[in-house]
């Protein structure tokens, strides 16, 4: 396929860490920030709210591209993390994180990183749920307070960066997308680009 026939590429999603990870497969893309209520649902599981999430925000993108547009690939992803059956959210604030991390020291976390393809010719959305279980090791509230200060992970759920300083804190990783704790499964979406024909490593003759 040749490169002027790539369909167009859409991130939606305002996160650093996913426009990160999406740079590393060396396409051209874009991103858009979806306008969406992230609120879980009464009653909803923390799958449920993951995939739902991920797949609501890219067609929340591409319900604002022209009529023109052409075909168009969404990509909307969403992560959630749950901890004796309750979810936890990014804690904002230092003292929020330390109560996250003091909770979870020497306990397993799971977290559902849902990653939703929307094919914009077709309306069809392949969406997937990818679970990461890590182990926290049991440190204590000083090197805990130590680790906020250096990396101030406060926009991570989970309050620590696996791929950055945070890797300190984790006693393991079971995952089969070893990125999908970052935030975007790589693997499951290049699986669902091939899918979609999109090309990834063919060049222009």
């Amino acid at each position: 396929m040749p490169e002027f026939s790539r369909p167009a590429l859409i991130l939606a999603s305002s996160s650093r860490y996913r426009r990160e990870l999406l740079e590393r497969l060396r396409i051209p893309f874009s991103t858009a920030v979806p306008a969406l209520d992230e609120t879980p649902q009464a009653g909803e599981t923390p799958e449920a709210t993951a995939l739902r999430l991920a797949e609501a925000k890219a067609r929340a993108v591409a319900a604002t591209l022209p009529a023109n547009a052409g075909r168009t690939l969404v990509i909307g992803s969403d992560q959630v993390a749950t901890f004796d059956g309750r979810q936890i959210g990014k804690p904002g604030t230092h003292e929020r994180a330390l109560e996250q991390l003091r909770s979870m020291r020497g306990r397993e976390v799971l977290f559902h990183s849902a990653l939703s393809l929307l094919d914009t010719a077709t309306g069809h959305a392949d969406t997937v749920d990818v679970v990461t279980t890590v182990r926290f090791r049991d440190l204590p509230d000083a090197a805990l307070d130590a680790y906020l200060r250096a990396e101030t992970p406060y926009d991570c759920a989970g309050s620590a960066k696996s791929e950055g300083l945070g890797i300190v804190l984790l006693e393991a990783i079971d995952s089969d997308d070893p990125t999908a704790l970052i935030g975007l499964p790589l693997i499951a979406l290049t699986r669902m680009l091939l899918a979609a024909r999109y090309p990834l490593l063919e060049t222009r003759a």
